[in-house]
């Protein structure tokens, strides 16, 4: 089925998009710093596929589940894509594990009651 690798790609980004929004992991929580990170990610993974495609390492296969169209030779439309979708959950297990790390040293826990019952 021609396009269902770019299908997949989409939903996948649409389930990030929603884990995102619900948790306020990247962009529900600053917008374009978020952009801007991803926007970083994805110059400097183009520009690798780029280096890597003129030096002829990287070409494109034939899949059967993919469009079959390219932006550039050798540079399928579902790359960009994949790539923003490698940096967005890179972006979102970042922060969850950040979170979790943070719980686990009290960051986020209540404050004691001194003896005098006073808080700190």
């Amino acid at each position: 089925m021609r396009g269902a690798y770019l299908l997949a790609l989409l939903v996948s980004l649409a389930g990030l998009g929603v884990l995102d929004a619900r948790f306020r992991l990247v962009l529900a929580r600053d917008l374009r710093r978020g952009l801007a990170t991803l926007g970083t990610g994805l110059a400097a993974f183009l520009a690798w596929d780029l280096a890597g495609i003129g030096l002829g390492i990287f070409r494109r296969g034939d899949g059967r589940w993919s469009t079959g169209v390219e932006i550039l030779p050798h540079l399928p439309v579902e790359e960009p894509v994949f790539l923003v979708l490698l940096c967005y959950v890179a972006l979102e297990l970042v922060e969850i594990a950040r979170r979790v790390t943070d719980r686990g040293r009290g960051r986020h826990a209540r404050p004691r009651a001194s003896a005098r019952g006073v808080p700190r």
